[in-house]
C-alpha cells in the first residue's frame, strides 16, 4: 500500500512498462488508499487493536509471499525480483512479540479475506508474471507510503522502531534509489503484449485483495467502516 505516491502521468508516446503498470492500476491503487481502515490509520486515530491486526494480517500474506518468491529464485521473469533484504517476516514476527508478546502465535488468525489473498499467491508458483505483481503491488507500496505509516503508528502508539520495523529498510540505502531501481527491472521485462495484460491484470486484483482485506479489518476495528 503506497499512501503517497504521486498520480502516473499519462505519455501516450511512452513505451515503459513500468509507467504503463502504474496508470492502468491506479484507479485500484486509489480504492486501497481511500478505504476507511486505511484512513483511520493514516489519521492516527486507529485503535492499536487494529494495527496489530493488520500487521498480523500483513504476516500471513508475506509468509506466503516470500515462500513462493525463494521457490522462483531461478525462474527467468520471477528471478529477477528477488531481493534478500527486502524480506519483511523477520521483521513481522519482531513486531508481533513487541505488541502481543512470546505468545503471539496463538493470538493472531488470518481473516477470511487474508486466506484467499494467501491462496492467491500461493497460486503464482505456477504465473511468475503473476509473482512479479502481488511482488510489486506489496513492496513498492511499503517502500514508499509505508515510510508515512511507519511515522504516524509511531507517534500514534508510542512506539520506536519496535513495533514498527516491517516498514524499517535499512539494507536497501536510498529508498528512492532502490524504487528507480525497481521500475528499471520492470521495464527490462520487455513483455509481450499478453504477459503484459496478465501483469496488469493480476496487479489490479492484488489491490484489490489488500482492499478486502481492509474491509474485514475495517468491520471489526472501525466504527462506520
Amino acid at each position: 500500500m503506497s499512501v503517497t505516491a504521486e498520480a502516473p502521468t499519462t505519455a501516450p508516446d511512452s513505451e515503459l512498462f513500468s509507467e504503463r503498470l502504474k496508470a492502468a492500476t491506479w484507479s485500484d491503487h486509489q480504492a486501497a488508499e481511500d478505504h476507511g481502515f486505511t484512513q483511520a490509520l493514516m489519521s492516527g486515530t486507529l485503535p492499536l487493536p487494529g494495527y496489530i491486526a493488520m500487521v498480523a494480517q500483513h504476516y500471513f500474506a508475506y509468509v506466503a509471499l516470500e515462500r513462493v518468491g525463494r521457490a522462483l529464485i531461478e525462474d527467468p521473469v520471477a528471478g529477477r525480483f528477488h531481493y534478500p533484504e527486502l524480506e519483511r517476516v523477520p521483521s513481522l514476527v519482531r513486531d508481533l512479540e513487541h505488541l502481543l508478546g512470546a505468545d503471539w502465535r496463538g493470538l493472531v488468525s488470518p481473516t477470511p479475506a487474508t486466506r484467499t489473498y494467501v491462496a492467491r499467491i500461493e497460486q503464482m508458483i505456477d504465473r511468475p508474471e503473476g509473482f512479479v505483481a502481488h511482488h510489486y503491488t506489496r513492496y513498492m507500496g511499503d517502500v514508499s507510503g509505508g515510510q508515512f505509516i511507519r511515522r504516524t503508528a509511531a507517534k500514534a502508539y508510542g512506539l520506536t522502531e519496535e513495533g514498527v520495523s516491517f516498514y524499517v529498510f535499512d539494507g536497501l540505502g536510498s529508498l528512492p534509489r532502490f524504487r528507480a531501481g525497481y521500475r528499471e527491472r520492470l521495464d527490462s521485462l520487455e513483455p509481450d503484449a499478453a504477459t503484459a495484460d496478465r501483469l496488469i491484470d493480476e496487479t489490479r486484483l492484488a489491490y484489490r485483495f489488500n482492499t478486502e482485506v481492509f474491509a474485514d479489518l475495517g468491520r471489526l476495528h472501525v466504527t462506520g467502516a
